[in-house]
């Protein structure tokens, strides 16, 4: 009996194991010489667990999660680009923005497209996502870094947020409230620093717009 119940959970892990391996991952990259960052990139599993760096080999990428309908809509846009199975670079003549990459990785399967600039529709769709993304994430370092190391700065990180969360620019609220909540209840900061982390993170939990 225990024998089979052994085989049974065995072939039920196995079987997880294969299903992850066959998961789609969304990847996203931009290298932009002389821009700062000069490279990010973004990864989103299905699950809806994603993770940034600004280096291939950086080693202190920072993980973060989307909610269920955020990660819905990213990948429903993959799929009517058609897997990137289909070019969408414009071919005009216009500045140079940065090399921008989309790819979908499906166990040893992938797909990618290149591009400078696109026209089509779904693409600066899923385009402006990966900047929510990338900006998202670099909000958290900076708010994170601020608290940790320059206090008389968290004022300024914290109206940032503030600011790009009123602009929709900022996806993965949830991730920011660890920090906002030590901020709000530490009175080593600033009395105005603390308000404003206490408003954002009710904002947060209930949808209530942060004060100005």
């Amino acid at each position: 009996m225990k024998w089979t119940l052994f085989l049974g959970f065995a072939g039920a892990l196995f079987a997880g194991i294969l299903l992850a391996q066959d998961a789609p991952r969304f990847f996203y990259s931009k290298s932009f010489p002389g821009s700062t960052p000069a490279y990010m990139q973004v990864t989103l599993e299905k699950t809806g667990d994603a993770e940034y760096k600004e280096a291939l080999d950086d080693e202190l990428a920072l993980k973060f999660k989307l909610t269920e309908a955020e990660t819905g809509e990213v990948y429903s846009l993959v799929e009517k680009l058609d897997n990137f199975k289909r070019p969408v670079e414009s071919g005009l003549k216009v500045a140079f923005m940065g090399t921008k990459t989309f790819r979908l990785e499906k166990g040893t399967e992938k797909t990618e497209i290149q591009f400078n600039y696109s026209e089509d529709a779904n693409a600066k769709l899923l385009w402006d996502w990966c900047e929510r993304l990338t900006e998202s994430a670099q909000h958290r370092i900076s708010l994170d870094r601020a608290a940790k190391y320059d206090k008389l700065g968290v004022f300024k990180a914290l109206n940032l947020l503030g600011s790009a969360i009123e602009r929709k620019r900022v996806v993965g609220l949830e991730q920011y409230l660890p920090t906002l909540d030590r901020i709000s209840k530490n009175e080593s900061y600033m009395h105005q620093a603390r308000t404003r982390a206490s408003e954002i993170a009710e904002f947060i939990r209930s949808g209530a717009p942060p004060a100005q």
